[in-house]
């Protein structure tokens, strides 16, 4: 309706055009996630996965709330769904860390061991040529 977007600016439109699509989004995946039962689907996933499901979902259940506070014209600033909301950030931290450590942990010992292996300086024939090339480097310096 032409006659209600002259009321607001344009740049109110564009962005509660966003809103819409993000909301359309929105419903689209919680289509997709309730249409498998909450139990069969943790079933596939590992209990970190399970973890990161959980902190999505009640993150994004507090965040919903905090727009419905807002909308009412009430301050969620002031509300305890702020403090819910950091306290679940916090556990979301605490799942990255987790999953960084589990990414870091992996180490290829072949690797490992010949990345040192090729560091160290052998006196041998071979190793000759290197040697003189670090003491040029060492003369630069």
């Amino acid at each position: 309706d032409d006659s209600n977007t002259e009321e607001y600016p344009a740049e109110i439109h564009d962005y509660l055009a966003a809103f819409e699509k993000s909301l359309g989004s929105v419903d689209e995946m919680l289509k997709t996630m309730m249409s498998v039962s909450r139990s069969e689907l943790l079933q596939k996933l590992d209990p970190l996965e399970q973890a990161k499901l959980d902190l999505v979902s009640v993150y994004t259940l507090n965040s919903m709330f905090w727009v419905y506070l807002a909308t009412q014209g009430i301050n969620p600033k002031e509300h305890p769904v702020k403090q819910e909301l950091e306290r679940i950030r916090t556990y979301m931290n605490k799942v990255k860390e987790i999953t960084d450590k589990k990414k870091a942990s992996k180490l290829d010992k072949g690797a490992a061991s010949r990345f040192v292996k090729n560091a160290l300086w052998e006196p041998n024939a071979e190793n000759e040529h290197t040697s003189k090339t670090s003491a040029k480097g060492k003369k630069r310096q």
